[in-house]
């Protein structure tokens, strides 16, 4: 929720088509680059929003930083954290995730990178 709360363009009204949105700007941005993409929300999309091209996760329970501890999770137990880069502006999660060896990007800069 980082990438999308970034921009205060009205994306509270319509969290489900704002997470539609980013899947789908992920999907366009991980196709030009040949990156692989993972988007970790806090909470299941319902309905559930598919991706040939992004792997969209979820907290297994919500909760207050719910997504940032599964992502942490996601580092220790199932990704090469070196290989990988979290895009966030919570200061928190960016120093969990340094602290385990990955990269961080801050979630505007990647946010105007998407063109969304």
């Amino acid at each position: 929720m980082n990438v999308i709360g970034s921009r205060p363009d009205g994306w509270w009204r319509d969290r489900q088509g704002a997470m539609a949105r980013l899947v789908d700007a992920l999907e366009r941005w991980a196709a030009d680059n040949g990156n692989q993409v993972t988007v970790v929300f806090e909470r299941a999309p319902s309905p559930e929003i598919r991706s040939d091209r992004v792997e969209v996760a979820h907290a297994p329970h919500p909760g207050q930083n719910a997504a940032d501890h599964e992502i942490v999770r996601m580092l220790e137990e199932d990704l090469d954290p070196a290989e990988a880069t979290v895009v966030t502006s919570d200061r928190d999660l960016a120093d969990r995730v340094r602290r385990l060896g990955g990269a961080v990007e801050p979630a505007a800069a990647f946010r105007r990178r998407l063109a969304m």
